[in-house]
């Protein structure tokens, strides 16, 4: 079963045969993996274990999937694009396979100019990910033809959502609450952070989520520090902070949320101080998502806030960031950004800080869709719980 409908699909190839034309590009090869999925999920809804691929999207003529035999069975049921091909460079190494049909880059070559007639310019998305050998591979197997990145113009494409990828997203936000409050539920001394983030993964795998945007992250006491904790086995004490964060997918689009919360079930006088701080920080930024804005201009006024404050020094990250078919992922709006707000973006505001003498590290987070009248929240109960 297909995530991405035949509609989305065919819209979305339509913008890449278009960018094609304007470049005077042949084809499209779309590389993509487990660890960066996005771009070719963008076109198929699916994305292989085990073995990494590439999408080919030529100007004229059906795509096709460039992967491993152990892919091809997979991409045939769940993908939107169904032809395929196998290749050993995107196969597990040295594994054998007796009865597929393999291919290498100069036979794809030779039939693409059989049916395509002459291939001289082909854009290429995501070299700049792909294994050396990959990409070794493709230039010398297509070595009389031009290869021009074009990845930017790629991404780019899925910089404002369709309504239907909001619809997902704006479903996934709905199964990061569940998540959340089974995780504030969980919160106690002695209870692991592992039972912690195993409380989130179930509400929300329980309630239909399709995967997670990243590994569930619980972090108490000094291991907030990490930024991106994964949960361990340490047990929950009393008196700590832990910070929290999942982040649901659904369809293949990802919702979130972040707190901090307090072990003892309440908030000592200095962590309500704290927590003030990241309110306000999440509040002034809230208040620059406007449509037109410029990514430094929305990044000011917090920054400014914790300069005011002395909390700058521990900042990592900026404070808003797109979300989609990634939890985070372009455009990053932060100090030194002039991309643009505009209507149909799907945003998170994620205010932290890590390394700090007493607090250690904290998270709070929540999206927002970008209308014309103003930002949406994605997750009302988040929005009205961070701004009260």
């Amino acid at each position: 079963m297909a995530y991405l409908t035949d509609q989305e699909r065919d819209t979305r190839m339509e913008q890449v045969r278009k960018l094609l034309r304007d470049q005077k590009l042949d084809m499209a090869l779309v590389y993509y993996d487990e660890f960066n999925i996005g771009n070719g999920w963008y076109l198929t809804g699916w994305c292989p274990q085990f073995e990494s691929g590439a999408v080919l999207v030529p100007r004229e003529g059906s795509p096709m999937i460039l992967g491993g035999p152990e892919s091809e069975p997979f991409a045939k049921l769940d993908s939107a694009v169904k032809e395929t091909r196998n290749f050993p460079v995107f196969m597990v190494p040295n594994e054998e396979y007796p009865n597929a049909v393999i291919s290498d880059f100069p036979m794809l070559f030779a039939e693409l100019n059989r049916t395509l007639k002459s291939i001289k310019r082909i854009g290429l998305v995501g070299g700049g990910r792909m294994p050396a050998d990959c990409y070794r591979q493709i230039v010398e197997g297509m070595r009389d033809c031009e290869l021009v990145d074009i990845t930017d113009a790629f991404v780019r494409l899925r910089y404002v959502k369709s309504e239907w990828e909001c619809a997902q997203i704006r479903a996934a936000f709905q199964l990061a609450d569940c998540a959340y409050e089974a995780m504030k539920a969980k919160v106690a001394a002695g209870v692991t952070e592992i039972e912690v983030a195993a409380a989130g993964e179930f509400a929300a795998r329980s309630r239909g989520a399709t995967g997670f945007g990243f590994s569930a992250i619980v972090g108490s006491g000094l291991r907030s520090n990490a930024v991106v904790p994964t949960a361990s086995s340490k047990p929950l004490v009393a008196g700590e902070l832990v910070m929290i964060g999942l982040a649901p997918k659904v369809q293949g689009y990802a919702g979130v949320v972040g707190d901090v919360l307090p072990v003892s079930g309440s908030y000592t006088k200095r962590q309500q101080e704290c927590l003030r701080h990241l309110k306000e920080a999440l509040r002034l930024t809230r208040e620059q998502l406007v449509v037109g804005r410029k990514g430094r201009e929305i990044d000011a006024p917090a920054r400014a806030y914790f300069n005011k404050h002395g909390f700058s020094k521990y900042l990592v990250c900026p404070f808003v960031h797109t979300i989609g078919l990634h939890e985070a992922e372009s455009p990053f709006f932060g100090p030194n950004s002039d991309d643009i707000l505009k209507p149909g973006m799907t945003v998170c505001v994620d205010v932290s800080f890590f390394g700090h003498p007493e607090f250690y590290g904290t998270r709070i987070e929540t999206g927002y869709e970008i209308t014309a009248r103003g930002a949406v929240p994605l997750s009302p109960a988040m929005d009205r719980r961070f701004l009260a």
